[in-house]
């Protein structure tokens, strides 16, 4: 057996004796709505409009228990999807998932990733979270699942980053050294761990970090030993991100977060630094900002296949000759109080309210505005919010 071999074999056993994710079952659609799950939001904010079409083909590439899948299923209604994974054991679970909330389109393969060749096809979405940092060769992973994403296809990747888990790499060494040759027997690392945290004083840097950013989640075993006893990971910071991203040959379309990644929230009362900050480049700044801010525990992107056109609604003529729609990822209109696709608050007037009644998708931009008392700046506004999406007429 192969070290890459030797390596699957024991990230395949951890799942096996730990489902992960461990979420409940549910005889019913999971609840509300993750965007980045969300074909058509998804779309909407890596290229500014709504999707040409919604009858694509979706790739879970190391769908654990089926967590993902399922949203996947539910949120893309004329979708198929494609779920993989090398544990036989977690498959179980999602099939069952699935089948229970009447997740139907969806087909399963116990597969690697490095096996994708073996499906047919190419896929116009390709979900990947919490997989490559635990392949023993995450380039060759992300080359792998770039072979499978078709032209104008986006991808959606989930990273661990270095900074935001300093504490857990210690805890991790902490726990292997005191299993000594019992590495591998994954109930003996989650109660070894359990016992260092237990016994460690309560103004401990380890057990602090812990109390405050994790214990909740980690009161279930699956994701303690996810955390501390996995055999395999590779934790990122910008630098090696992206070498990474430049490896797969796909577009950058940029993170999920990214209001995180603006320096204003830092330096906005040092003018002087934000001038120095504006001649860096991209990549040198979001690296400033997570030296800043070292909280990055992972990073989350979204990556293309070009063709993908961007839309520039700046000019009025082209705003107004749009067709608007709500975006499918909001929560609680017809209120004026609503969640956005973020799950952040946002307040509406009862203009705004009036003007979002009557985006169904038919009509323009112009031909709205002509029977309401609302601006084509108020629409710039909400299409800034995402809180609507547009289509060329």
């Amino acid at each position: 057996m192969s070290d890459s071999q030797n390596i699957s074999a024991k990230v395949a056993k951890l799942y096996d004796t730990y489902p992960f994710p461990p979420e409940p079952l549910l005889d019913e659609p999971p609840p509300g709505y993750n965007w980045r799950w969300n074909w058509l939001a998804a779309y909407n904010f890596c290229t500014g409009q709504k999707a040409p079409k919604q009858d694509i083909r979706i790739l879970d590439a190391g769908c654990g228990s089926g967590v993902s899948t399922e949203y996947l299923v539910h949120l893309n209604p004329q979708a198929q999807v494609v779920g993989i994974d090398l544990s036989a054991g977690t498959l179980e679970v999602a099939k069952e998932r699935c089948k229970r909330s009447g997740a139907n389109r969806v087909e399963f393969h116990h597969l690697s990733l490095y096996d994708l060749e073996q499906l047919p096809g190419e896929f116009d979405f390709i979900n990947s979270v919490g997989v490559l940092h635990h392949l023993p060769d995450p380039i060759r992973g992300i080359q792998t699942l770039a072979k499978k994403l078709a032209p104008g296809g986006l991808m959606h990747i989930f990273v661990y980053g270095e900074l935001g888990r300093w504490e857990i790499q210690l805890m991790q060494k902490a726990i292997a050294l005191l299993q000594g040759d019992k590495r591998g027997d994954y109930p003996d690392g989650v109660q070894v761990g359990r016992q260092i945290f237990s016994s460690l004083p309560q103004n401990n840097r380890l057990v602090k970090y812990e109390q405050q950013r994790w214990a909740m989640e980690n009161k279930r075993d699956e994701c303690f030993a996810d955390m501390y006893v996995h055999p395999q990971e590779v934790d990122y910071n910008i630098e090696t991100l992206f070498e990474l991203i430049d490896a797969s040959e796909l577009e950058f379309l940029g993170f999920s977060n990214a209001s995180f990644w603006q320096l204003d929230r830092l330096l906005d009362k040092a003018p002087e630094l934000m001038e120095r900050a504006s001649h860096l480049r991209s990549r040198e700044l979001y690296r400033l900002i997570e030296l800043l801010d070292p909280e990055v525990s992972h990073y989350e992107f979204f990556l293309g296949r070009p063709p993908l056109v961007k839309a520039d609604w700046t000019a009025d003529n082209n705003l107004l000759a749009a067709i608007p729609e709500r975006n499918p990822c909001i929560d609680g209109f017809p209120s004026k109080c609503i969640f956005n696709y973020d799950y952040q608050v946002i307040n509406l007037s009862e203009a705004e309210v009036e003007f979002l009644q009557k985006c169904d998708g038919q009509a323009t931009v112009g031909e709205i505005l002509a029977g309401v008392d609302f601006e084509v700046d108020g629409v710039s506004k909400l299409l800034k919010q995402q809180v609507i999406m547009l289509t060329r007429s």
